[in-house]
C-alpha cells in the first residue's frame, strides 16, 4: 500500500488493482526498487505470463515519488502511444499542441516515475517518446514492461524468471483454494508446476481446471500436449512454448462454444461488457442465449478477467491470452466479418450516447467513454482504413462531438475528424457533420484559421438545415470569441432560429443561448443575458442536462459579480466548477476559477484571490490563447490583478501567484471546494454587494495581508 506521506499518483494512471493475492518475488521486489533509484530507465523483460506487470504494480504501489501507470496493451498505432500517455495520466489539453507536448509540460512540473506496460508491438514508437522524455525531463523515471528492451543508452534490464518451485507450488494451491479446491503439496502436484516452468499464468490458467480435474490428470494432459508440440522432447522446452502450450491445453480443454467465443472476443480493444459480447459474438453456431453461460465458463477458467469499472462491470483479456485467440480468428476467415460487427456495434453505441448527453444520463455516457475509448478507436481505425467504411467514419468521428467537447478529449478528436474529412466518401451528410464538429474543436482550441475554413466549407456545401444551423452556429461562436460581437450575435440568434424550425433541442442548441447570452453580456445588456442563461438553466433542469447548465451558470455569476453579488457569484461558480472537472472539461474548469479569483478578491481574501489567478494561469496553456485573448474575456482577470496587487504589492502578489502555480487541476479545484462553507473571516469587515464590486474595478479599498 501508498504510505500515508507518499505522493498522489496521476489523476488516472493508478497501477492496477491486485484481485488476488501476491505471492513470492520479494526478492524480486526489492531488487527492481534497488534498480529504479539507481538508473533513470528500467525496463523489465520475461515471457508473456511471467509476472511482469504485477511485480511492477507491487514495486509502484510504495514509490516514494508521483507516479503514472500507462498501459499500451490496446494501442495498435503507433502514432497513438503518446495519446494513451496522455490520456492514463488525465492529462487533459484543448490547444493545438500534440500530447507530446502536454506530457513533457505536465511531468517536468515534479519528480514522477512514469511505467509503459505491454509496449512490445509498438517498441521502435514507445523507445523514442522515452528518450525525449528522459533528455527534457532531468527528474523523471521510467519503468518499462515488456517482453523485449527498448534498446536505449542507459536502460538498465530487469529480466524476470519464472517463480521457484515452492512459490510456484504456493502460487497453484492460493488460486485453487480461491476455486473452493484444495491441493496438497505432493509429488504430482510440484511435476506439474515443473512441467509449466514456474510461470504465474500459465499456473493460474491450470488452477482454474482443478474443479473439474485432478492434478493427475491434468498433468497426463499435459504430458501429451508437450509430445504434441516438441515431439516428445521435454527436457529443453523453451518458456515461450511451455506458455503457448499452456494456454494452447487451456484452449484444447474447451468446448467449441467456448472456443469459439474466446476468438471472437479478441476484436475487442481494452475492456467489454456483456451486452457488446452478445451482439458483436452471437451468431454462426454461438445463439446469443448462450452468449452468458459460455462467458461465464471462460472467467472460470481465467480466460478473461472480470473488474468494475465506473461504467459498471466488464471483462479483460490478458494480451497474451487474446493474441492466441486471434490467431484462431483469423485462421477461421472470420475476422473482418467480426470486426465490422464490433464497428456497428460501436456506431451504435455512439449514437446513443449522443442522445443520451442530453439527459439526465449525462454522467454515465462520460464515464461510458472513458472505458469505451480503445474500442472506439479501433471502430474509426477500421472505418478509415477500408475504402468504402468511410463515410461511418465521418459519422462515427462527428457524432462522438460530445466526447472530444465535453469530456476534454479535444486533440484526440481533431486528429480523427481531419483523417475522416479529408476521405470523400460519397455521402455529403456524414462529412459535413464532421467538418462542423472538427470547425467547433478548432475554435475552442483557439486555432481560428482553420476553424474558419471547415465551418466556411460546411456552408458552402450544406445541403440540409441541420448542417446549416450548425455551421452557422459555430461560426458565430467563432466571431464571439474573436470579439466580433455584433456579427457573433447575428450568426448566433439565426442560428437559433434554424434549431427552432427543425425542432433541435439539444445541448449544443442550449449552448448557443449561451454564447449568444455571452454575447449580451459583454455588449453591457446584463438583464437579456440573465433571462437566457435562466431560461437555459431550466431547459437543462427539466432534461437533467448538466454540462451546458455549467456554462450557464458561469454567465450568471458573470452578471452577479457586475451587479455586485459576490456570495451569489461564488454559489454559481462553485457548482459550475464541481460539474466541469467531473466531466473533465478544462475550459470550463480555468474560466470558473479565473472568476472565482474575482468574486475571492471581492469578498476581501486577496492574497487567495492571487493563489486562484496562478492556479488559472498553470492550466491556461492546456487550454490555448488564455481567455481566448479576448478583452471581455480578460475583464474580470485584470480587474482581480489590479486589486491584489495594489493591496498585498507587487512582490506578495508574485508570490501568491507562483504558490497558486504549484496547483495542478486536482489541487486546484479541492482548494476551491473545499472553502465553501469554511471561509474564514475577514480580518476587517468587508462592504458588502456594488461597493465591494466597485472596491476591487477600481484597485482600491481591499485589504492587504489576508488570505492565505
Amino acid at each position: 500500500m501508498r504510505g500515508p506521506q507518499c505522493p498522489e499518483p496521476f489523476a488516472d494512471g493508478e497501477p492496477p488493482l491486485e484481485l488476488t493475492g501476491f505471492v513470492g518475488r520479494t526478492a524480486e521486489a526489492a531488487g527492481l526498487a534497488a534498480a529504479l533509484r539507481s538508473a533513470r530507465l528500467v525496463t523489465v523483460t520475461g515471457v508473456g505470463g511471467v509476472g511482469k506487470s504485477r511485480l511492477a504494480a507491487r514495486v509502484v504501489a510504495d514509490w516514494e515519488t508521483a507516479h503514472g501507470w500507462v498501459e499500451l496493451a490496446s494501442a495498435h498505432d503507433p502514432e497513438f502511444v503518446e495519446y494513451e500517455v496522455a490520456e492514463a495520466l488525465g492529462l487533459t489539453d484543448h490547444t493545438t499542441r500534440t500530447p507530446r507536448e502536454t506530457v513533457l509540460e505536465q511531468l517536468a512540473a515534479r519528480p514522477t516515475l512514469l511505467v509503459l506496460d505491454g509496449f512490445e508491438h509498438l517498441v521502435a514508437a514507445t523507445a523514442e517518446l522515452v528518450a525525449q522524455l528522459l533528455r527534457k525531463l532531468p527528474r523523471l523515471r521510467v519503468l518499462a514492461v515488456g517482453r523485449r528492451p527498448l534498446g536505449l543508452a542507459g536502460e538498465r534490464l530487469f529480466p524476470l524468471a519464472p517463480l521457484g518451485a515452492d512459490e510456484a507450488v504456493q502460487l497453484l494451491r492460493d488460486r485453487a483454494r480461491e476455486q473452493g479446491v484444495t491441493v496438497s503439496d505432493d509429488p504430482e502436484v510440484r511435476e506439474l508446476c515443473a512441467r509449466l516452468d514456474g510461470i504465474p499464468l500459465a499456473l493460474e490458467l491450470a488452477a482454474a481446471r482443478l474443479r473439474a480435474l485432478s492434478p493427475a490428470q491434468l498433468l497426463d494432459r499435459l504430458d501429451d500436449r508437450f509430445r504434441l508440440l516438441t515431439g516428445g522432447g521435454r527436457d529443453a522446452l523453451p518458456r515461450h512454448q511451455t506458455l503457448r502450450t499452456a494456454i494452447g491445453w487451456s484452449h484444447e480443454l474447451c468446448t467449441p462454444p467456448q472456443r469459439l467465443l474466446w476468438a471472437r472476443l479478441t476484436v475487442f480493444a481494452g475492456t467489454f461488457d456483456l451486452e457488446a459480447v452478445e451482439y458483436v459474438c452471437s451468431g454462426d453456431g454461438l445463439p446469443d442465449t448462450e452468449i452468458l453461460d459460455v462467458l461465464s465458463e471462460l472467467l472460470a477458467q481465467s480466460v478473461i478477467a472480470r473488474e468494475e469499472t465506473a461504467a459498471g462491470s466488464r471483462y479483460r483479456m490478458l494480451d497474451t491470452v487474446r493474441a492466441f485467440g486471434a490467431g484462431w480468428l483469423e485462421a477461421t476467415g472470420d475476422a473482418v466479418r467480426l470486426r465490422r460487427r464490433h464497428r456497428d456495434w460501436y456506431l451504435g453505441l455512439a449514437t446513443w450516447c449522443e442522445l443520451e448527453w442530453f439527459s439526465p444520463r449525462q454522467r454515465e455516457v462520460a464515464a461510458r467513454m472513458a472505458v469505451e475509448l480503445p474500442s472506439l478507436r479501433a471502430a474509426l481505425e477500421f472505418c478509415l482504413t477500408e475504402p468504402a467504411e468511410a463515410h461511418l467514419g465521418q459519422y462515427l468521428a462527428g457524432s462522438l462531438w460530445f466526447c472530444w467537447v465535453g469530456c476534454g478529449r479535444l486533440a484526440e478528436g481533431r486528429r480523427w475528424l481531419e483523417r475522416s474529412v479529408a476521405l470523400e466518401s460519397g455521402y455529403e451528410r456524414s462529412r459535413l457533420k464532421a467538418l462542423w464538429v472538427l470547425g467547433y474543436v478548432a475554435v475552442l482550441q483557439g486555432d481560428s484559421g482553420p476553424a474558419g475554413q471547415a465551418l466556411r466549407m460546411c456552408r458552402e456545401r450544406a445541403a440540409d438545415a441541420s448542417a446549416l444551423a450548425y455551421a452557422e452556429h459555430r461560426t458565430g461562436c467563432l466571431a464571439l470569441v474573436t470579439e466580433d460581437l455584433p456579427r457573433a450575435e447575428t450568426l448566433l440568434r439565426s442560428a437559433l432560429a434554424r434549431y427552432a424550425e427543425i425542432g433541435e433541442l439539444n445541448s449544443n442548441v442550449l449552448m448557443g443561448r449561451v454564447e449568444l447570452a455571452m454575447a449580451r453580456a459583454f455588449q453591457g445588456d446584463l438583464p437579456d443575458a440573465v433571462r437566457l442563461c435562466e431560461d437555459v438553466r431550466r431547459v437543462c433542469e427539466e432534461h437533467g442536462e448538466r454540462w451546458a447548465r455549467s456554462y450557464a451558470l458561469y454567465v450568471l455569476a458573470y452578471a452577479a459579480c457586475r451587479e455586485g453579488i459576490p456570495g451569489r457569484a461564488r454559489e454559481l461558480l462553485t457548482e459550475c466548477l464541481r460539474n466541469t472537472h467531473a466531466f473533465d472539461d478544462l475550459l470550463g474548469s480555468v474560466l470558473a476559477l479565473e472568476l472565482l479569483a474575482l468574486v475571492t478578491a471581492t469578498e476581501g481574501d486577496l492574497a487567495e484571490a492571487a493563489v486562484l489567478q496562478g492556479a488559472a494561469a498553470r492550466l491556461w496553456p492546456s487550454v490555448g490563447l488564455p481567455l481566448f485573448g479576448s478583452a471581455h474575456y480578460n475583464a474580470p482577470h485584470a480587474q482581480c490583478e489590479s486589486a491584489a496587487r495594489g493591496a498585498l504589492g507587487d512582490a506578495r502578489y508574485e508570490e501568491c501567484v507562483r504558490r497558486g502555480g504549484r496547483l495542478d487541476r486536482e489541487a486546484a479545484v479541492s482548494r476551491v471546494l473545499g472553502r465553501e462553507g469554511n471561509r474564514p473571516p475577514a480580518a476587517v469587515p468587508a462592504p458588502r454587494g456594488a461597493a465591494r464590486w466597485n472596491a476591487v474595478r477600481t484597485g482600491g479599498g481591499c485589504e492587504a495581508g489576508q488570505g492565505r
